[in-house]
């Protein structure tokens, strides 16, 4: 059983955050500005989220489960790419590639043979899944486009004595493509890493303060963490090839023209 929380209490819980903006006004971070609109953006979505999967949970239709998984898909796609600060043409396109595959994969894995609930498309497994997927994949994602495009665009002259000396843009791209992938893969590493010993994290604890066996939550915080490093890395791996092809030529040529300095949201 849970505890309820009232609007008292998240009044109480807000006034957390007037210790940020006094910390910001100390330190001159000029953070207040971005503090408030987080926060109202925080309240706003979730009230908004909140409405939407009470209609989506009582109607219980495929296809608005469906519709709602791929606004989700979509909106990830565009939050990956719009945190880099160079792109590409078809950058947008690429992104919403290895977001939908690594999760539409990673997801159907879960639901069809750790989590067989019935049916298939059950709001209250499927939706919280996805979103667990999502949230990991685009850090992934933006990660990994942020570390490629940087290391082609200002090691560029590098990739081309390479090619030069008759490396093909694979061998030549190698390096920043490994690169790339690894730096995609180390938030959730570093999460692997310190879970149950540093920090335990948030499927677990709903679960727990919901009332279930520290076993069962356990068990799902497992089933968890491993499916978020397999959606994180086939996304790493699919974008930053993505990546690759758009950025290299049919004659092995580094293509980095295309490349275009943009403002990160």
């Amino acid at each position: 059983m849970t505890l309820a929380i009232g609007l008292e209490n998240l009044a109480i819980a807000s006034a957390l955050l007037v210790v940020v903006g006094l910390l910001s006004l100390s330190l001159r971070l000029h953070l207040g500005p971005r503090l408030a609109v987080a926060a109202a953006r925080t309240v706003l979505q979730l009230g908004l989220l909140g409405l939407v999967l009470k209609w989506v949970f009582e109607t219980k239709q495929w296809w608005v489960v469906l519709a709602l998984v791929g606004s989700m898909i979509v909106n990830a796609s565009v939050a990956a790419v719009r945190r880099t600060n160079r792109r590409y043409a078809g950058i947008w396109i690429s992104g919403l590639t290895a977001v939908t595959i690594s999760t539409v994969f990673t997801t159907f894995v879960i639901m069809a043979f750790v989590v067989p609930v019935q049916p298939w498309y059950e709001p209250r497994y499927l939706i919280p899944l996805v979103g667990m997927i999502l949230g990991n994949a685009l850090t992934g994602i933006s990660l990994c486009l942020d570390r490629l495009m940087s290391e082609l665009d200002e090691k560029r002259q590098e990739v081309e004595c390479w090619l030069a000396l008759g490396a093909t843009a694979w061998e030549a791209c190698r390096p920043h493509i490994r690169s790339a992938v690894r730096t995609g893969m180390i938030p959730i590493l570093n999460s692997m890493t310190v879970v149950g010993i540093v920090s335990i994290p948030g499927m677990m604890t709903g679960q727990i303060l919901a009332g279930a066996p520290p076993e069962q939550a356990i068990r799902y915080q497992i089933v968890v963490m491993f499916m978020i490093a397999a959606a994180t890395s086939i996304a790493a791996v699919l974008i930053t090839l993505l990546s690759f092809q758009r950025l290299v030529t049919s004659k092995h040529q580094l293509a980095s023209h295309l490349l275009r300095e943009t403002k990160p949201h």
